[in-house]
């Protein structure tokens, strides 16, 4: 299959490339940048110039291919500002409709990304994968309501949802977590440390996205999760003996002077599971845990 995916160059999207591409696949990068089309023309795949922001660009790539992967989120722009993620969110919602755009009445599977979060029914529970709260408060649920409007005109869509997708350079939300551990000189869990957060090695995620995209099973939705929850605690110590700096327990009161915009996700307990995705898909996470890469990431340029 010949597959356009957005986020090309990015994170995960870097990763999925060469998977796709050993299995067989083509792939048709999107990128706005020479340095991006460089990247993408040295890892195999072709090059289709455009962005989030050209919707003309999203529909001219998801066009020419069998398939499409949007795992581009434009995460530069938030900045913790949360009125920006909201407009974030929305620019999302826009580059879903314009993908699934060419690809209605067909079978042509477009895969689209959201967070584990959306899946939680019930606090302290794991996140499940037949479950969408359509009225969560986070603006990201917006990925997924334009997922089930482009199926109602006719496109085959699934949905990934992402943990904290990491290796030793990279770990989601844990990333900033570092920078403010290394702004503070303390690393800072809040309370006992016990609330959770989900993780996958981004080569296993990589592998999840082109298994999904093959099964291209119409409303399906799958949890990249290798490990269903991480404690802060954990994730706080292994920061802590990386830069060699206290690690410490916040009051609810003292996080937000501390963490500052990550203090609303540094308290919050966000477990999710993912047996009915590893047996729908055969898919067996076999990459390093999140604990490990952050104990093998080299601080002094982290």
């Amino acid at each position: 299959m010949r597959i356009f995916l957005t986020g090309a160059t990015g994170f995960i999207g870097s990763a999925i490339v060469p998977e796709l591409i050993k299995a067989g696949h083509q792939v048709l990068g999107l990128t706005r940048s020479e340095a991006g089309a460089q990247s993408l023309m040295a890892a195999g795949a072709e090059v289709h110039r455009g962005s989030l922001e050209d919707p003309e660009s999203l529909r001219s790539g998801a066009a020419k291919a069998d398939g499409v992967i949007h795992c581009a989120f434009d995460h530069s722009a938030f900045g913790g500002d949360f009125s920006k993620f909201l407009e974030i969110c929305e620019k999302d919602r826009r580059a879903i409709e314009a993908l699934g755009d060419p690809l209605r009445g067909s079978d042509r599977p477009l895969v689209i990304t959201s967070g584990t979060g959306m899946g939680t029914a019930v606090p302290g529970q794991p996140a499940t994968e037949d479950h969408f709260d359509r009225n969560h408060p986070n603006p990201r649920k917006t990925s997924e309501l334009a997922a089930d409007s482009v199926a109602e005109q006719g496109v085959n869509v699934s949905v990934v949802r992402l943990p904290q997708v990491h290796d030793t350079r990279k770990q989601g939300l844990i990333t900033h977590a570092v920078q403010v551990a290394r702004a503070k000189g303390v690393s800072a869990y809040i309370g006992e440390g016990v609330n959770r957060w989900p993780a996958a090695h981004v080569l296993d995620v990589a592998r999840l996205y082109r298994l999904v995209l093959e099964k291209h099973e119409p409303g399906s939705r799958y949890n990249a999760v290798a490990e269903e929850g991480v404690s802060m605690r954990k994730i706080a110590e292994v920061i802590g003996r990386g830069l060699k700096i206290p690690v410490v327990s916040l009051s609810h009161e003292q996080a937000q002077a501390h963490f500052g915009w990550l203090a609303m996700f540094a308290g919050s307990d966000m477990p999710a599971a993912s047996a009915k995705t590893r047996q729908r898909l055969g898919w067996h996470p076999t990459g390093p845990g999140l604990i490990a890469d952050l104990d093998g990431m080299d601080y002094t340029h982290a």
